[in-house]
């Protein structure tokens, strides 16, 4: 453990307690990241966005990704986006555990994406615990979906407005409800 900073091991899952020494170095990039947002929420046009977003993620977003503000997330620079996306308005990516969106991704408004948890025991509440999100090429998340730590989104699939996964899609499925379920296939 002393050979990996809090970042690594912020993206490893391992509990990070608000007391640890390094905890500051989450504070400084969530602090960026704060203002940084306030550029991008006030932003004119899509490409203003989509460079704030990539200074946020400290990596250059693919002109072909469009993302509609206003988006907001707590982290940012664990967030990867592929190319050719559409993020939609009012979604929230909780990014400590890492996010990851494939090509060809379709994300409805008010989704909420998000890494983080708490451990159930009230002494250790306090702590982090993240666990990365995959959405896999040609995925489609409805409007107001919530994707929980953990999770991946198979190729082609569909999560249905406002379900809540908690677990993983597999390719070419349709899921919806709360919590998420296999409706049907996607017959190709």
């Amino acid at each position: 453990m002393k050979n990996k900073n809090i970042l690594e091991r912020l993206k490893k899952g391992e509990a990070i307690h608000p007391n640890d020494p390094e905890y500051h170095m989450i504070n400084e990039i969530v602090n960026r990241t704060i203002a940084l947002s306030q550029k991008l929420n006030s932003a004119t046009d899509i490409h203003q966005v989509r460079d704030c977003m990539s200074e946020i993620t400290e990596v250059t977003i693919d002109e072909s990704t469009t993302i509609f503000s206003p988006f907001y997330t707590n982290f940012g620079k664990f967030i990867a986006l592929g190319k050719n996306i559409f993020i939609n308005h009012a979604c929230s990516f909780l990014d400590m555990g890492g996010i990851t969106i494939e090509d060809n991704v379709l994300i409805g408004p008010k989704v909420n994406l998000i890494t983080e948890n708490h451990p159930l025991d009230p002494k250790n509440r306090r702590a982090l615990i993240t666990q990365p999100i995959l959405i896999k090429k040609g995925a489609w998340i409805g409007a107001g979906a919530i994707i929980l730590p953990g999770v991946t989104i198979g190729e082609n699939a569909v999560v249905a407005a406002g379900a809540v996964v908690s677990k993983d899609v597999p390719d070419d499925t349709i899921v919806g409800g709360v919590p998420a379920k296999i409706i049907k296939s996607i017959d190709q």
